[in-house]
């Protein structure tokens, strides 16, 4: 009579398990750029393999290539997406280039989430299998959590009008079954505050004597993966995209992409959100955000909570963020860029056969219009190598419609404004063109360097006309708060060098090349 052995068996039944995982694996899932492919291997090197296996993974060729993000511990950095580079002075920020270069990659490219990473400490230690855990990064800026106790008694959202009240929690209403670190987690509430740490919601963190979810302590269970979030002013683009780059960011922390999870936005309010850029909430989940409110009074837990990167932190990103001048091109807001496009479906139409494609985006604003918009756009018009459009984008025009233009914007125009945020999503050849910046300077030319497109705005005052001294309501005369005229010349001028920069990019030859099978013919004709 044939038997098997129990390791025999054991052996058997772990191949069979094997195979079955190889054969359903639905690789659509992963929904990743193609450039991201092979970071994404690195870093889960069990998919890795299930994809050698898997002869209908579609990805096979993205397994041989050796590549990185930079924030992992063997990553040569040859094999990172980018490098920044630094062709001009640090003004005194650093002594040598090498400093320069390593200070920009530290403050605002993957650098930013290797430092995070390495301060990840566990707060609250599981001392057996299916107990909770708490690792959080220095100042409680992000923190993961297991098998997570909440009780919302105390929110009582109805008739509240503060967004993120301090007060919620007591001892014994927030924690887990788990080892507390009491005197480390206490000791990290320097950067208390609404949108700059998960501090004063995790204070009261508390040590239970008893699993939440095994021993039925909870009026909901959240079994998906979940993250909980405050936001930033839904109706301004650069505020918000503070919000979703910082997610995108901690999904980096967190090693996961997954789509399959719920969002909660962390607001103790009974108020409304206006949001007009929902639609990117797509790029981060398959299901609609959360109101906090509708869990007020019950006991809730979670299975694997996160609690991601802020909009306003210290020195996070990009809101309240010193960068070293002299460098540009993070392939952390490039990859933020292509992930967000990839997954809203927005594609590349272009390059366009000789043509330059010329956005101007249009205030219909009190201030900070361009009064003569109507002459500079004549003027663009008489260019037959010009493809010129005048954008409206206001929360009547879909967002999605908004980012198709602006993706297939080589030059975008604007006054100094959150709808300059758009070059979020520019082609890399793209330029932007903040064609006044109201003597705010560093704003959105810092945000081009983050991303890594050409910045341009205003360079002779004496050409520009402003329509009077300007009335802030409280601060008097101020440039944002009047409107402007442009000398017709000298903005062609600009725009031409604009052009000249596009039809130059090596990524504009190199797609055109590729679209056409031609090198560009645009620098003989413009």
């Amino acid at each position: 009579m044939f038997t098997l052995s129990l390791l025999e068996v054991w052996a058997v039944l772990s191949t069979l398990c094997w195979v079955l995982s190889v054969q359903s694996y639905d690789w659509s899932s992963l929904n990743l750029p193609q450039e991201h492919l092979p970071y994404y291997f690195k870093n889960n090197p069990n998919i890795e393999k299930i994809c050698q296996e898997d002869v209908e993974c579609p990805y096979k060729l993205e397994l041989d290539k050796k590549k990185c993000w930079g924030y992992e511990k063997d990553c040569p950095e040859s094999d990172r997406m980018s490098v920044p580079t630094c062709p001009e002075p640090s003004r005194g920020w650093t002594h040598d280039k090498a400093s320069q270069l390593d200070m920009f990659w530290t403050q605002g490219d993957f650098g930013y989430i290797r430092d995070r990473l390495g301060e990840l400490t566990t707060l609250c230690k599981g001392r057996e299998e299916g107990d909770s855990s708490l690792q959080c990064v220095k100042y409680l800026r992000y923190c993961q959590a297991k098998n997570l106790y909440i009780d919302f008694k105390n929110l009582k959202t109805v008739g509240s009008r503060d967004r993120f009240k301090e007060d919620v929690f007591k001892t014994g209403d927030i924690g887990g079954h788990c080892q507390l670190n009491q005197a480390m987690l206490k000791a990290q509430g320097e950067h208390k505050s609404p949108l700059q740490s998960w501090f004063a919601e995790l204070e009261s963190y508390t040590a239970l004597d008893f699993k939440p979810i095994a021993d039925g302590h909870c009026d909901v269970v959240l079994d998906k993966p979940t993250y909980l979030i405050k936001l930033d002013a839904g109706i301004n683009m650069y505020h918000h995209f503070c919000d979703y780059i910082n997610l995108y960011a901690s999904q980096h922390i967190n090693n996961s992409f997954n789509t399959d999870v719920n969002i909660i936005m962390w607001d103790t309010s009974a108020m409304g959100y206006g949001d007009f850029f929902s639609i990117t909430w797509k790029v981060f989940s398959d299901y609609p955000v959360i109101h906090l409110k509708e869990f007020d009074g019950k006991k809730v837990c979670i299975k694997d909570a996160v609690f991601p990167l802020l909009a306003r932190m210290r020195f996070g990103m990009y809101y309240n963020q010193p960068l070293v001048p002299g460098c540009y091109g993070s392939s952390l807001f490039r990859a933020f860029s292509q992930h967000t496009l990839h997954r809203l479906s927005v594609d590349q139409e272009g390059p366009v056969q000789n043509k330059i494609r010329i956005t101007l985006l249009s205030r219909q604003t009190k201030y900070r219009n361009i009064m003569n918009q109507n002459e500079l756009v004549g003027a663009l018009k008489t260019v037959s190598a010009y493809e010129v459009t005048v954008a409206v984008f206001n929360m009547n025009v879909p967002f999605l419609d908004q980012l198709k233009v602006t993706h297939n914007s080589d030059i975008f125009i604007g006054m100094h404004g959150a709808g300059l945020t758009h070059m979020l999503f520019q082609p890399d050849w793209g330029v932007i063109f903040e064609i006044y910046n109201c003597e705010d300077a560093g704003c959105y030319y810092d945000l081009s360097r983050l991303r890594g497109i050409k910045y341009m705005t205003w360079e002779k005052p004496a050409k520009l006309t402003q329509e009077d001294e300007g009335h802030h309501p409280t601060l008097g005369a101020h440039a944002k708060f009047t409107n402007y005229a442009f000398d017709v010349e000298e903005f062609m001028r600009m725009i031409e060098t604009a052009a000249n920069h596009v039809k130059n990019h090596p990524a504009f030859k190199a797609a055109h090349s590729q679209k056409y099978g031609q090198p560009s013919k645009e620098k003989d004709e413009l």
